[in-house]
């Protein structure tokens, strides 16, 4: 019993650092070094700070990577419960969010290229190249927008897990699911009305608090080992 109780601690522990990590590249930095309606002022703080933003980069790859492994324990947790909403839990929180990590990666390490002036951009002026380092940063930005899509839909499959379990408190599933429906919505309104979306985000905290509510309750309180049993082996005999 107690062994499965320290792995839902663990899912805790994974999740709380993924809360704790995530912020970095996609607040922190872009509160620090991104001048809004500056590009030759934005540029320049990245290549004055280039370590604070490669940090940045490193814990894009670092959280990618934990959340392969935090949906994988997750799975653990919640075959018995539901099978394939535990696939997609994985598939749509962890697969598809960390190949969209690593690309962004690429991305903001192209914008730092570019910033620097590589040879092979002699032909661009400086202004130039300060817009088209600019352009990769937007594009960065566009595909945060387009991972809080799935940001917001692997917390339905996993709601709908936490609601069914006999081992979790079922306010945490319906927490959970507002949180996906509030991803939803800020990234509808990134691609629809992007002058909206800093706004609806602001909106919507409350909401996304849900995965820090899971995260401290599964590293405080753990899962119960006797009722995951008795879940899969309920699944089973069906």
């Amino acid at each position: 019993m107690e062994l499965r109780r320290n792995a839902g601690r663990v899912a805790g522990a994974w999740y709380l650092l993924l809360i704790v990590l995530g912020p970095l590249r996609l607040i922190y930095i872009p509160s620090k070094l991104f001048l809004r309606g500056d590009a030759a002022g934005t540029i320049n703080n990245i290549t004055s700070h280039e370590q604070l933003f490669r940090v940045g980069m490193a814990s894009d790859l670092v959280c990618s990577v934990i959340l392969i492994f935090l949906t994988l324990a997750f799975y653990r947790m919640f075959k018995g419960v539901g099978r394939y909403s535990a696939v997609l839990v994985v598939i749509l929180g962890g697969v598809m969010p960390a190949t969209i990590g690593f690309v962004s990666v690429g991305t903001d390490a192209t914008a730092l290229s570019v910033a620097h002036g590589a040879d092979f951009l002699s032909v661009f002026n400086r202004p130039q190249r300060d817009a088209l380092a600019m352009v990769f940063l937007h594009m960065r930005d566009q595909e945060n927008t387009a991972a809080e899509m799935l940001w917001g839909l692997w917390l339905l499959p996993l709601a709908g897990l936490v609601w069914r379990s006999r081992f979790m408190p079922r306010f945490l599933g319906v927490w959970l699911a507002l949180n996906g429906v509030a991803y939803v919505i800020v990234s509808f309104t990134g691609l629809l009305l992007p002058q909206y979306q800093d706004m609806t985000f602001a909106i919507s905290a409350p909401a996304r608090l849900g995965e820090l509510a899971i995260a401290l309750w599964l590293l405080i309180m753990g899962a119960n080992q006797t009722r995951i049993a008795d879940d899969g082996l309920a699944v089973a005999s069906a």
